[in-house]
């Protein structure tokens, strides 16, 4: 009768262990089968059609591996080469899906000469035929230069879409002309306090004719 009994534990404990391991198999298994898992599917979203699906192409022949050896650099390099991008982010949605979101630049102005050349909000210059007005840029570009001075602008009382034309000379020194055709000769240094004079000079009823503010030297205000 002894030996029966342990005879049924014996067999229990043998139930018990076959259990736990084929559980721990099983998961095993699926650990395996997903860390494993190759990506299929890559999504783009933001810019034309044609572009996210270039860029999707480009990207999905790098990734040959799973989706938890992803080489962000890589696709950076990618992204960067296209200059409407502003701004963007990748996300990974397991197991087997990657999702990225751009943000396209915002077109600003255009480069002198060309109609098709713009300058993006990001500072870089893209090729593309727009109709819409934006302030024409004469000189040298220089996009460090330029989204330093467009920010003191639009911190200034003038709204940049108000103006008609700017101009960057190699004393590193800018001109501007309102969409009214008035010209602002500007100084080296302090642009902030000398762009908002020249905005309260031309709202001012008592120089409603001028055409000409020239400010570059220090403490003397010309009008013409």
């Amino acid at each position: 009768m002894h030996q029966l009994i342990d005879k049924k534990k014996k067999v229990i404990i043998y139930l018990i262990l076959l259990f736990i391991l084929s559980t721990t198999s099983k998961k095993s298994l699926e650990f395996q089968q997903n860390y494993s898992a190759k990506i299929n599917k890559i999504q783009v979203s933001g810019l034309s059609n044609k572009i996210n699906l270039q860029i999707r192409n480009r990207i999905k022949k790098l990734l040959h591996g799973n989706i938890f050896s992803i080489n962000r650099d890589r696709i950076d390099k990618i992204i960067s080469e296209y200059n409407l991008v502003e701004l963007y982010s990748v996300k990974k949605i397991y197991p087997t899906k990657i999702e990225i979101k751009i943000e396209q630049t915002k077109f600003i102005a255009k480069i002198s000469g060309s109609n098709k050349v713009l300058v993006g909000s990001n500072g870089k210059l893209i090729k593309q035929d727009i109709n819409k007005r934006l302030p024409f840029l004469f000189g040298k570009y220089n996009s460090k230069k330029f989204l330093e001075f467009k920010k003191i602008i639009d911190n200034s009382a003038f709204k940049f879409n108000d103006l008609k034309s700017i101009s960057f000379y190699p004393s590193k020194r800018w001109d501007i002309t309102t969409i009214d055709n008035i010209l602002i000769n500007l100084p080296q240094d302090n642009l902030l306090q000398s762009l908002n004079l020249a905005y309260k000079l031309i709202i001012d009823d008592n120089f409603k004719k001028i055409k000409i503010i020239d400010l570059r030297v220090k403490n003397h205000v010309v009008i013409k």
